[in-house]
């Protein structure tokens, strides 16, 4: 029998609904992005505005990955 794994969710529910609006938008061709308005095509992208947008929201999402470089 196999080990079930315990412990925190990364992400709460109201991330996962932003996160699933996004999509959502992004496969009607109407999510825009930044200043721009560019259309976004990108899968990941998406992801990373409803993420961004539920962290705005006040969700429950980890910070986001610090790109350094290193010495």
């Amino acid at each position: 029998m196999a080990k079930r794994r315990r412990g925190k969710r990364k992400y709460g529910p109201k991330a996962s609904k932003k996160v699933e609006r996004v999509m959502r938008e992004r496969k009607h061709g109407t999510l825009r992005s930044g200043r721009s308005g560019k259309k976004v095509t990108s899968r990941k992208q998406a992801i990373a505005i409803g993420l961004s947008e539920a962290r705005r929201a006040g969700a429950k999402v980890p910070r986001k990955r610090r790109s350094g470089r290193k010495k």
